[in-house]
């Protein structure tokens, strides 16, 4: 198993990032500026964060990781993974399940009671990569796009 590194992204990262996110999304992603930008809102936030995986210098893997205050649940936070990739190239070398790792290990230092993603109905290889992880499927997962609030006028 190749030496992984997992870390937070940085400013060089960004390309690369785009270019797996491309992999998923046909190519449509932010532009780099776009990107830049909303690397420097990220690290405004205190426990949110763009990290990436590397081998041998070489960006192969990335995911977001937002620590979320809650009152609920006797005030401890929960997690939420999201943006999971690891490059088509790489994929079954277990990168994927280590980096899934490191988003636990950095949930539980920050005393998560939970740490939950949310993934596309159609992904099949990817609900079977994070049920051998011990992800359990729970409740439901809904979305809206814009505009968020419709009338019922609308809706009927």
């Amino acid at each position: 198993m190749p030496d992984l590194i997992v870390r937070r992204a940085q400013r060089p990262d960004l390309p690369a990032v785009l270019g797996l996110y491309a992999e998923l999304n046909a190519g449509r992603v932010a532009t780099l500026d776009q990107a830049e930008a909303l690397l420097a809102r990220l690290d405004a936030y205190p426990d949110y964060g763009l990290y990436v995986a590397g081998v041998g210098g070489r960006i192969v893997g990335t995911f977001c990781l937002v620590i979320l205050d809650n009152i609920a649940h006797w005030g401890m936070p929960s997690a939420l993974v999201e943006s999971v990739v690891v490059s088509s190239s790489e994929r079954g070398n277990g990168l994927g399940r280590r980096m899934m790792q490191e988003a636990g290990r950095l949930a539980a230092e920050k005393g998560c009671y939970k740490l939950a993603l949310s993934s596309n109905v159609d992904a099949k290889p990817a609900h079977r990569f994070y049920e051998s992880l011990g992800f359990e499927r729970y409740g439901y997962s809904f979305r809206l796009d814009p505009p968020f609030i419709r009338d019922a006028e609308e809706i009927a």
